[in-house]
């Protein structure tokens, strides 16, 4: 018998199967007329599946389903199949990317759609936001992998591709909008490219990233039902015409909770400072000339030690930076991913050297004495670099913030690969 696939023509999980087909010369037909919620609750369905799940492959040797499984299976069925890779650890790292695309792509993607759409569980702000910042900590680590390879195991289509981009696909389509995404380029470029890829654009169709992210779905109160009507008695008396109305204290189980105030963030609930951190950032950046007279003398003019710290940072594995335009997107990755700082930090990052191995060092001016705890918590390069704190009172100290700041060259001896700024 032919390999027969049980699920709707746009079921992005039977799609990975489909193209799978598509690479391995494979014919899989794709069952007609299915309709969710009915085709699958069959007994023959339920036969192959006990779940109810979608989808399903029927092959002569017994159903599989769990769409990895069914395109790993089809894939199989090829012998030496470059979906897989040509060697034994190009075989292990498509299973790696395969298990980082359903644990840390795929499982983050769904906790923040679907309980927006009233498909899984009741939609919880705090589950949401933990979910958006697994999310973003996973295409981080994605973005930074992409910066230097056009697949994600050597030099052609695997089956890794296959499940990502299908995975992917869901999250461009429905919630990650090209403001969420353009924080990682390196994904946007692999991802336009994969789905434009002929044999996955045959499966796909044309895709078309989202707009909006969908609006929370109300849940729906169950009706009450009526009463039955009484027949009255001669004896009973008549009703008052108008009934008091009832205090609201009475009513609040009926109505929706107000919604609490966001709280605020705690660098917002410090004395206020002499330095305004907007007017450092307009001089940086309208400062055209004698930047040193101007820009540097203001800097200090303007700094307040008791609102806001200084801080050196150091990358911990320069000897990793070997190729320059990787070392640059690393930290124009890690600059991306301070963008929840901007309103209390500004920054200057510098790439150090005229040849391999690369420097990383970093000036930062944050709001308050200490680099600020939700900074810390939720941008995860915070821990591949060194940090320490200036001492404003020692001369030497002070003049580096200052060639730091103004991108001076030669910088401690090196050449400037490149300064980025944040601000």
């Amino acid at each position: 018998m032919a390999l027969v696939l049980h699920a709707g023509k746009n079921n992005k999980n039977a799609v990975k199967a489909l193209i799978a087909a598509e690479y391995s010369g494979v014919q899989v037909q794709l069952v007609k007329n299915f309709e969710m919620g009915v085709s699958n609750k069959t007994p023959q369905f339920i036969k192959m599946n006990p779940l109810g799940k979608v989808p399903v492959l029927e092959t002569p040797d017994g159903p599989v389903f769990e769409s990895n499984a069914i395109a790993r299976y089809v894939t199989r069925l090829k012998s030496e199949n470059p979906l897989y890779g040509s060697s034994l650890i190009e075989y292990a790292h498509v299973e790696q990317w395969i298990d980082f695309s359903t644990t840390e792509i795929d499982s983050n993607i769904v906790r923040w759609l679907y309980p927006r759409i009233g498909a899984v569980g009741p939609y919880l702000p705090p589950a949401e936001e933990a979910a958006i910042s697994a999310l973003k900590r996973a295409l981080g680590a994605l973005n930074t992998h992409l910066a230097s390879n056009t697949y994600l195991v050597g030099h052609s289509v695997t089956l890794a591709d296959i499940i990502l981009t299908c995975n992917l696909c869901l999250g461009f389509s429905r919630v990650m909008t090209k403001s969420f995404t353009s924080e990682f380029p390196h994904v946007e470029r692999y991802f336009w490219t994969m789905v434009n890829q002929p044999k996955f654009h045959k499966m796909l169709g044309e895709v078309k990233q989202t707009e909006a992210v969908p609006p929370v779905q109300s849940a729906k109160k169950p009706s009450q039902p009526k009463e039955p009507v009484k027949p009255k008695t001669k004896n009973e008396p008549k009703k008052e015409a108008k009934e008091e109305a009832k205090p609201k204290a009475e009513d609040a189980d009926e109505e929706e909770e107000a919604p609490k105030p966001k709280a605020k963030n705690p660098l917002d609930l410090l004395p206020p400072s002499k330095m305004v951190l907007d007017e450092w950032k307009r001089l940086y950046s309208n400062t055209k000339t004698n930047f040193r007279e101007v820009a540097i003398k203001g800097f200090w003019d303007m700094y307040d030690p008791e609102g806001y710290s200084l801080w050196f940072c150091d990358y911990k594995y320069n000897d990793e930076n070997t190729v320059s335009f990787v070392t640059l997107n690393k930290v124009g990755g890690f600059l991306q991913r301070m963008d929840l700082a901007r309103k209390y930090a500004f920054g200057k990052m510098l790439v150090i050297g005229s040849e391999a191995p690369f420097k990383v060092k970093g000036l930062w001016l944050f709001r308050g004495p200490e680099i600020p705890q939700f900074v810390m918590d939720e941008c995860y390069d915070m821990e591949l670099y060194e940090w320490t704190k200036v001492d404003i009172s020692d001369e030497a100290q002070k003049e580096r913030v200052s060639q730091m700041i103004e991108d001076a060259e030669p910088f401690e001896g090196e050449a400037l690969l490149d300064a980025k700024c944040f601000k």
